[in-house]
C-alpha cells in the first residue's frame, strides 16, 4: 500500500519521505518490527504531504502510522486503500448474507413441516429465539472444537460492530417510504452530503471533548484523545495539526498546528479540574501556580523552537521562527474561592493583553468558540439546502 500510494504524488520531498519509509520497510528483519522508526517515518510522510497541502494523502499517511503503532487493523486499512481486499471483504459479507438467508429458509421449511398452520406470528417467534440463543452459541476450544486464529477473531469483531450498526439504522416504515429515501439518496449533491458528513463528525467531537471537560477525573491524556486531528476547534487560522509532535529532543508538543503562512502554533493542554486556576489576593484577581506553570513550560517551547529554527526548518519544512502559542487550561466549574465565570473571562482577558506570543483561554471558552462556529456552519448548511434546485 506504501509503494502503491508513492505513485499518487509528483511532488519531490513527498516521494523523497515515501522513499525513506521503504527503505526501512525493506531493511533488515523484514517489513514488520520496525517500531518507533517506522511510526515516526510514516509521519514524517504524513507532515509533508499537509505541508504541501494533499490532504488526502497525509490522511493515508497518519492512518498507516496508526496501524504500525498498533492502534487500527490492517483490515481497516485495506478496505480504505486495497482494492482487491476489499472486493474479498464485500464478497465474503455477500456470502454471509446468503447463507444467513438460506438458513433462515431452512428454518421455515421445518417450521411449516412441523406446523403447517404456523403463521407468521409463529415465525417472528421462532427467529426472536433464535436471536435471543445466540449469545449462548460458541466455537469451543477443546477436542473437536475450532481454533480461530488472531485474524480471524478480529473479523468476528467487526461482524460484530456492523451488526451493531445495522440494528440502529432507521427503518422505512412503508415500500413506498423506502422507494421515497432511495429517490433521495439518488438525487443528492455529493459536495452537500459530504459537508453535511464533515459537521455531524465534528458535532461528535465536540460532544465528546465536552463530556471528558465535565468528567472531574479526566487526565490531560483524555482530553489530547478528544481534540486529536480536531484542528478547526481552535478557529479558521489552522489549516491542519501536524503528524510529528518532537522537533527536538527535549521538546514534545500536545498539539502542533500549521497557520496557513506556513508557520508552527503550539497548542500546551493541561487538566480542566483546577481549582486555583484564578486566585483573589489582597482582593485583586490573579492567575493561580498551576497558569503561570503552564505559560513558562510553554515559554520554554517557544524558545527551543527559535533557538533551533534553522534546523528545523530544513529537516521538516516547518517554520518555526517567532512560533505562537495556546493555552488551554481549567473551566470555572472546578474553580474555588467564589471566583465567577465572568471574573475568570476578565483576568484572563487582562492577562492576554500583555502576552504577544502565548494565549491563555479556558476549556469553556474553547468550547463555546468552537459551539457557535458549528451553529454558523449548521445555519450556512441549511441555507444551501433551501437554495439547492
Amino acid at each position: 500500500m506504501v509503494q502503491k500510494t508513492r505513485e499518487l504524488t509528483e511532488d519531490a520531498r513527498v516521494r523523497e519521505r515515501v522513499d525513506g519509509v521503504l527503505d526501512i520497510m525493506g531493511g533488515l528483519g523484514g517489513t514488520y518490527g520496525k517500531g518507533r522508526q517506522l511510526v515516526d517515518a510514516l509521519e514524517d510522510v504524513a507532515q509533508e504531504a499537509i505541508l504541501q497541502g494533499d490532504f488526502a494523502l497525509a490522511q493515508r499517511f497518519q492512518r498507516f502510522a496508526a496501524y504500525a503503532r498498533g492502534e487500527l487493523f490492517l483490515e481497516i486499512l485495506e478496505n480504505h486503500y486495497d482494492e482487491e481486499a476489499r472486493q474479498r471483504s464485500e464478497e465474503g459479507m455477500r456470502r454471509m448474507a446468503a447463507m444467513g438467508a438460506a438458513r433462515a429458509v431452512a428454518a421455515l421449511d421445518v417450521l411449516c413441516r412441523d406446523q403447517p398452520d404456523a403463521t407468521a406470528t409463529d415465525a417472528r417467534d421462532l427467529f426472536r429465539g433464535i436471536a435471543r440463543s445466540a449469545d449462548y452459541l460458541g466455537l469451543g476450544d477443546g477436542a473437536g472444537g475450532i481454533q480461530l486464529s488472531t485474524r480471524e477473531v478480529r473479523r468476528l469483531q467487526q461482524y460484530g460492530h456492523m451488526e451493531i450498526v445495522l440494528r440502529s439504522l432507521p427503518r422505512p416504515a412503508s415500500a413506498d417510504a423506502a422507494r421515497m429515501m432511495s429517490d433521495v439518496l439518488t438525487d443528492v449533491d455529493a459536495g452537500m452530503l459530504a459537508q453535511l458528513l464533515e459537521l455531524r463528525a465534528r458535532q461528535a467531537g465536540l460532544a465528546a471533548l465536552r463530556t471528558a471537560v465535565e468528567d472531574p477525573k479526566s487526565s490531560e491524556s483524555a482530553l489530547h484523545a478528544c481534540l486529536k486531528n480536531q484542528e478547526w476547534i481552535f478557529g479558521g487560522a489552522y489549516v491542519a495539526e501536524l503528524a510529528r509532535r518532537q522537533y527536538t529532543p527535549d521538546t514534545i508538543l500536545d498539539i502542533p498546528l500549521l497557520r496557513g503562512d506556513g508557520s508552527l502554533h503550539v497548542v500546551e493542554l493541561k487538566r480542566a479540574n483546577i481549582t486555583d486556576l484564578v486566585i483573589r489576593r489582597s482582593g485583586h484577581l490573579m492567575l493561580g501556580a498551576p497558569a503561570h506553570r503552564a505559560v513558562s513550560q510553554a515559554q520554554n517551547y517557544l524558545r527551543t523552537m527559535d533557538e533551533n529554527r534553522p534546523a528545523i526548518l530544513a529537516e521538516h519544512g516547518v517554520d518555526t521562527r517567532r512560533a505562537s502559542a495556546t493555552v488551554v487550561i481549567g473551566h470555572p466549574r472546578y474553580v474555588t474561592g467564589g471566583v465567577t465565570s465572568q471574573e475568570i473571562a476578565e483576568t484572563l482577558r487582562t492577562y492576554n493583553t500583555h502576552q504577544s506570543r502565548i494565549e491563555v483561554i479556558t476549556y469553556e471558552t474553547l468550547l463555546e468558540s468552537a459551539s457557535r462556529m458549528l451553529a454558523l456552519s449548521s445555519a450556512r448548511q441549511g441555507a444551501d439546502e433551501e437554495l439547492a434546485p
